[in-house]
């Protein structure tokens, strides 16, 4: 009987410290995962994009001010979250003066929100979405759903998630920067102002987790809408790749399509959103896109025409490779 306990034993520790499994925390804690996963919910992706991407906001176009509603709302929804601010005194804005965006431009911001690791929290991961649109045109609202109210109200619902997973006691060990960014319409000017200007140092930027349109169903998968594109995941860390690839088999089993990651690819979406200024820095970068659609940069861009489910899905697909890279032991290595 001891002999057998030992090999049991012994099997257990191999299994444990073997290169084809994701990390130990992730095995001893993924039904904690799914539990805060699972808090983003479709009711509420709802609730918020329906209102991110209302009349209300005037498109959200830099420095306006349905943009400035539109950043008050993602402010007020951090605080009645007990979410914090990286800044002393409780801003969550990052201003951007006018001569760091475009002389036709008023200031505008940033939003920023914070939850500190319990173990590293020197070691930052950062998820951004850019909260901008195109404002209003010929007297019609460009509302802006997927692009990007979808990453937007992604990126509130995950932060929610691990609040209260911290508020239980099982908050991540690296610390998490939610960045609403701004002025990614008119050229990344939003992400360019926080990399050039970083509330952490860049060096402890372990990865950027970027997300510009969730929401939608493009006509390749229309027969099969559940699909996201991903995009940069290879191009300077191995290790984050694969990690995506064991997350998405191990938790949401998504179709992980990387038709526009390729170096030629003419569209160069690797080039055309916020991450492109962290990977710049040399910093790992994951870019999640469901790709265009005949609403893009149209006024019918609108709520209703998202797909609620695929969007719950991909965030929660965003929040599980957040959760494993907050929470394993070792930083993700830059080896390209």
């Amino acid at each position: 009987m001891k002999k057998l306990l030992y090999l049991i034993i012994s099997a257990i520790i191999i299994s444990c410290g073997s290169n084809n499994h994701i990390s130990e925390i992730n095995e001893i804690t993924g039904i904690t995962a799914t539990k805060y996963a699972n808090t983003i919910t479709v009711e509420d992706l709802k609730t918020h994009l329906y209102t991110i991407a209302s009349d209300e906001f005037e498109g959200r176009k830099t420095g306006e001010p349905g943009h400035k509603k539109a950043a008050e709302y993602v402010k007020n929804f951090y605080i009645n979250s007990n979410i914090p601010s990286p800044f002393e005194g409780g801003n969550y804005y990052q201003i951007i003066p006018t001569k760091h965006l475009r002389p036709n431009l008023n200031p505008s911001e940033n939003v920023l929100a914070f939850i500190e690791g319990t173990e590293k929290p020197e070691e930052i991961i950062v998820l951004s979405a850019h909260l901008d649109h195109l404002g209003v045109r010929n007297e019609e609202i460009f509302n802006g759903a997927d692009d990007n109210g979808s990453g937007t109200v992604a990126i509130l619902k995950i932060a929610e998630a691990f609040q209260k997973a911290k508020e239980a006691g099982n908050g991540p060990k690296r610390s998490i920067l939610f960045l609403h960014v701004t002025g990614e319409e008119k050229g990344l000017l939003g992400s360019k102002y926080y990399v050039n200007n970083p509330i952490f140092p860049l060096k402890n930027t372990i990865t950027n987790l970027n997300i510009d349109m969730i929401g939608r169903v493009d006509d390749v998968h229309e027969q099969n809408p559940n699909y996201i594109y991903l995009i940069g995941s290879d191009k300077l860390s191995t290790e984050l790749h694969n990690i995506s690839e064991e997350i998405n088999k191990k938790f949401t089993n998504i179709n992980l399509d990387y038709t526009y990651n390729g170096d030629e690819d003419p569209n160069r979406f690797y080039y055309r959103s916020d991450h492109y200024n962290f990977a710049k820095n040399n910093i790992p970068i994951i870019f999640y896109f469901n790709g265009m659609h005949q609403d893009y940069h149209e006024p019918s861009d609108t709520p209703d025409k998202i797909n609620y489910e695929q969007l719950q899905k991909r965030a929660q697909l965003i929040f599980y490779t957040t959760w494993e890279l907050a929470n394993r032991e070792h930083r993700i290595i830059v080896d390209k």
